[in-house]
């Protein structure tokens, strides 16, 4: 896969980028990120790349002749366009699964008041948002959306099966995890952790991920594949009773 950040501010997302689990992955050539800088595209002395909005009212908007002009300069014909934007909707894990099979993504990153709204109408194929609420820019959301995906590329993972574990990737929270000491200020590690028996472990840890998700996430339960002695255990945690 090929992901390409366009944004204003290239020095706050290629660290990120070097780093960790991208960093590995993106040096082992299992994903070619690049970060491109808008002002490349922009013309005039000053490399100007936004101005104020039309109407009135307080802060720039990002213009759209250099976004057009990147976005054409790198799209390929395999290429999905996507705009980070409030306005759009929100990343899921199945989202993250979707555009993980897509061979090049265009993330744009939006600053200041936001980008000219003919770059979602015209340029766009899809607007993505992290959450309901405010941050500075674009850059931090085309970040989370690009690790999301990379993870779930094969071969970026260490641990075979690690990203079908995870919180979310079944429909449900994680359930706890330990390391040493096995005792801790005079709290144990659960002692089926400590049996060697991987069958009970498993059991044990869906029991787990199911009851935090009943407590902390139950809207989650909806969209789960569920067993019906899942269905159950549930009903016992409506009743008081709790996972061994």
């Amino acid at each position: 896969m090929r992901i390409d950040v366009l944004t204003l501010f290239p020095q706050m997302v290629e660290p990120v980028i070097a780093a960790s689990m991208l960093g590995r992955a993106r040096s082992r050539g299992l994903v070619d990120i690049r970060v491109v800088d808008l002002r490349d595209y922009a013309t005039g002395r000053h490399r100007t790349a936004d101005d104020y909005q039309f109407g009135g009212g307080g802060g720039m908007v990002l213009k759209p002749e250099p976004i057009f002009a990147a976005v054409e300069a790198l799209r390929t014909e395999a290429a999905r366009v996507v705009l980070m934007d409030p306005r759009g909707r929100t990343l899921t894990q199945a989202t993250a699964q979707a555009l993980s099979r897509e061979r090049h993504l265009i993330l744009i990153a939006g600053r200041y008041e936001g980008v000219d709204e003919r770059v979602g109408e015209l340029l766009a194929d899809d607007r993505i948002s992290i959450g309901d609420y405010v941050v500075t820019g674009g850059e931090l959301p085309a970040l989370v959306v690009t690790d999301a995906v990379t993870r779930l590329l094969p071969g970026v993972l260490g641990a075979e099966g690690a990203a079908e574990r995870e919180s979310f990737a079944s429909g449900l929270l994680e359930p706890p995890q330990y390391t040493r000491p096995e005792d801790f200020r005079g709290a144990r590690v659960p002692e089926i952790l400590l049996s060697g028996d991987h069958a009970r472990v498993a059991r044990w840890r869906r029991e787990q991920a199911l009851f935090l998700t009943w407590r902390r996430r139950p809207e989650l339960l909806a969209e789960a594949t569920l067993t019906e002695e899942e269905r159950q255990l549930i009903q016992r945690f409506e009743r008081g009773e709790t996972p061994a």
